[in-house]
């Protein structure tokens, strides 16, 4: 299944990233594709904000990963600077994938081939300063 949404600023697509945290559930896996800049922390946020967490939610950029306390946990995933596979496996962050909490992950193209097949991927992408377009895939479901 497959839906695209215009969101046409911050609180909308925080809106519209709600309802994806309010309906994950344990070993949710959730991708997050887009520009640099085009909001995947703002969706993040969004997700967050629907799992009912109320920790600031910042970009994992230099960290790779923050864990966030929830009812899941949230993990939450930037792999922009893994540079490929083996330095991901290295890592151990599949380990996440299969236990209690959400993941969202920014930047999974090096994951593709190890992620689960049942995961909801978004992409974001600009229409102007303000808008964006967002479709939501939901695989392997």
């Amino acid at each position: 299944m497959k839906k695209t949404f215009i969101s046409n600023s911050v609180n909308e697509t925080i809106h519209i990233a709600r309802e994806i945290g309010q309906n994950a559930h344990d070993r949710s896996i959730i991708t997050l594709r887009g520009e640099l800049g085009a909001g995947k922390t703002i969706f993040t946020k969004g997700i967050a904000s629907g799992m009912d967490i109320t920790q600031d939610i910042t970009s994992p950029t230099f960290s790779l990963m923050e864990i966030y306390d929830g009812n899941p946990d949230l993990y939450h995933f930037d792999l922009y600077r893994i540079e490929n596979l083996n330095e991901l496996l290295n890592l151990g962050f599949e380990d996440f994938w299969g236990i209690r909490g959400v993941s969202v992950i920014e930047w999974p193209e090096i994951a593709l081939d190890i992620l689960p097949e049942k995961r909801i991927d978004i992409f974001i992408s600009y229409i102007d300063e303000n808008r964006r377009s967002i479709t939501i895939e939901y695989t392997g479901h």
